[in-house]
């Protein structure tokens, strides 16, 4: 019951901070699984495996009622999300074989790599305070956007986020209108979370190593917890978020993500290099 409570606490957490700050849950979740199993005596082979894999099928979940409201406002660019999905299906698949492929210390020592760039991405932007400057949209073709699709459901699978953190950049780098990425970034969550979660069932089915109430990868006293909270807390991090200064909470964040990291990097590679 405790350890369920810390589930439910930990989607509390995540779910405020993607409404209060508009970025992925699985930038929390990750990192707080890795913790929590590691705590509770999991394996080191598969605890990382198993904190993307759950954090992925959170996303499930929790990017329906985002892409709903998304919608609602128009801001979801269908066709751009069926030209890149087939793309984003495959690299997301693909993301849960490569995932498996790598011993948990590197899997760890890459999630704190990225959680470090997402850390100086976010500082950095925290200090800006202008506002993009948007143009008409001047998208490559079918099959860039494609190819682009599987990079991103690749990425996203091995770190277990949603995607947002790399589709709004892009994006944005071809002069989308920040709502337009923002909401077809969020709608791009639902086949990565689909098919990298799936993938992780698969890679993770019959390992020895995995504890009772598994399926593959994916752990569901854990996942169960997290949507319990998140989905709520989601809307009322949106609501608080025009309350505070969205600038010193983002450099907080980047500053906290920062620590992660390099406590990743830290313990992974004395472990890889001695």
């Amino acid at each position: 019951m405790d350890i369920l409570f810390i589930y439910l606490l930990l989607g509390a957490v995540a779910g405020t901070a993607a409404g209060l700050l508009g970025i992925g849950g699985g930038l929390i979740i990750v990192p707080a699984l890795v913790l929590i199993f590691s705590a509770t005596g999991v394996s080191p082979e598969v605890l990382t495996h198993m904190a993307v894999g759950t954090s992925l099928a959170t996303i499930i979940v929790t990017s329906i009622s985002s892409v709903w409201a998304h919608n609602a406002k128009g801001a979801v660019d269908w066709h751009l999300f069926w030209v890149m999905t087939p793309g984003i299906l495959f690299g997301s698949w693909l993301g849960g074989v490569t995932a498996d492929l790598l011993p948990g210390a590197w899997l760890q020592l890459f999630i704190g790599i990225f959680a470090i760039v997402m850390a100086f991405r976010m500082g950095l932007g925290s200090l800006h305070s202008g506002e993009l400057v948007e143009g008409e949209a001047n998208l490559p073709g079918s099959l860039p956007l494609l190819c682009s699709g599987g990079g991103i459901g690749w990425l996203a699978a091995i770190f277990g986020i949603g995607g947002g953190a790399l589709v709004v950049p892009y994006l944005s780098h071809f002069r989308v209108a920040m709502q337009q990425a923002v909401g077809t970034s969020a709608a791009f969550g639902l086949p990565i979370a689909i098919s990298g979660s799936l993938s992780f069932v698969v890679q993770g089915w019959g390992n020895r190593l995995l504890p009772s109430w598994s399926s593959g990868y994916i752990y569901w006293p854990a996942f169960l917890g997290i949507v319990l909270t998140s989905v709520f807390f989601a809307k009322l991090g949106a609501s608080l978020a025009h309350r505070f200064s969205a600038a010193r909470l983002k450099l907080c964040f980047a500053l906290l993500l920062f620590a992660i990291g390099i406590h990743f990097i830290w313990e992974n590679y004395n472990l890889i290099t001695g």
